[in-house]
């Protein structure tokens, strides 16, 4: 390839939705050939899997759908060994000049979410659960 691409490691990648109609989202995300992954009717939120794909649906619990990065975890919510943690990514995009919205205490270890947007106002969240 000779280009050479960025080092950070991000973690998981799903989309999350805001959905008007949990039940109706994931009939139409099981149509597509997704199956439930995690969460529960119960609990308002379901994460759908198709293959390496995730989506999360997620009912009264934002306004608008969100690109999340999980450092830490694979496609199957499994720990992986090498990632960046994510005071570290952080620390890396404001450098860069990306303005946080909600930042992870550079003081603490372990699990913590930082929150920032993309030039067309897209929410960014980098949700670290190891």
């Amino acid at each position: 390839m000779g280009m050479k691409l960025n080092s950070m490691k991000l973690g998981a990648f799903s989309i999350s939705l805001a959905v008007k109609d949990l039940k109706v989202s994931r009939q139409f995300y099981e149509n597509m050939g997704f199956a439930v992954f995690a969460g529960s009717m119960e609990s308002n939120y379901l994460i759908m899997k198709n293959e390496d794909t995730l989506i999360g649906l997620f009912f009264g619990m934002f306004e608008n759908n969100i690109l999340t990065f999980n450092p830490g975890w694979d496609q199957s919510a499994q720990a992986v060994e090498d990632f960046d943690d994510v005071r570290v990514i952080q620390n890396t995009l404001k450098e860069k000049g990306v303005e946080m919205e909600k930042e992870a205490d550079k003081n603490t270890k372990g699990p913590a979410s930082a929150v920032f947007y993309d030039p067309d106002g897209n929410t960014i969240l980098i949700d670290q659960h190891v």
